[in-house]
């Protein structure tokens, strides 16, 4: 298996390489499938698109970007559900953003994908935040405090409890309105 760089994945994209609807994600130099949405996950996807916009308003300087590479150094470009970014849309014309406020991957059949490999790759990036919305166990999983390949923290969030994103203290979502 070949290791490559985000430049290498890019240009295998743009000449072809992938059909026209491979769902795939570069994550440390290796191109990994990604699976197929079932409903839902979709509806999972939408909640949380939904609830974190009014949050983070374009108006505000705020990019909430629904599965789009983030170029995260020389080797990953993940595709996360949501990425709340700093700038506007056409900020990110010619490169993909390097970085973000709050990552979430809406998970069911990726869970271990999620955890394993973007747990570390989000927190050597240094993403202050990372949510798993867990449609399985039907939590949330809040990571905070990136300290090289992990988080410090970790927060398992029940449908009766609330989250407050640490870009916004001020609100809370509630965990129930996030899940299916």
């Amino acid at each position: 298996m070949s290791v490559l760089t985000r430049e290498e994945y890019e240009r295998l994209a743009f000449s072809g390489a992938f059909p026209p609807n491979a769902r795939v994600e570069l994550i440390d130099g290796i191109i990994y499938d990604k699976a197929a949405q079932n409903s839902l996950h979709a509806t999972g996807y939408r909640l949380v698109q939904e609830a974190l916009r009014p949050l983070f308003p374009a108006a505000s300087g705020f990019d909430v970007r629904g599965q789009l590479p983030l170029a995260l150094g020389e080797r990953p470009e993940p595709e996360p559900d949501i990425a709340v970014v700093r700038g506007s849309i056409r900020d990110f014309r010619d490169s993909h953003p390097t970085t973000a406020l709050l990552v979430v991957e809406v998970a069911d059949s990726s869970l271990l994908h999620d955890r394993k490999r973007k747990v570390p790759l989000y927190a050597r990036a240094g993403i202050p935040e990372y949510w798993i919305l867990n449609l399985v166990r039907r939590c949330l999983e809040v990571y905070r405090e990136p300290d090289g390949a992990t988080s410090r923290s970790k927060t398992v969030l029940r449908s009766r409890d609330t989250v407050s994103p640490l870009a916004r203290p001020d609100v809370r979502l509630s965990i129930a309105d996030l899940l299916p």
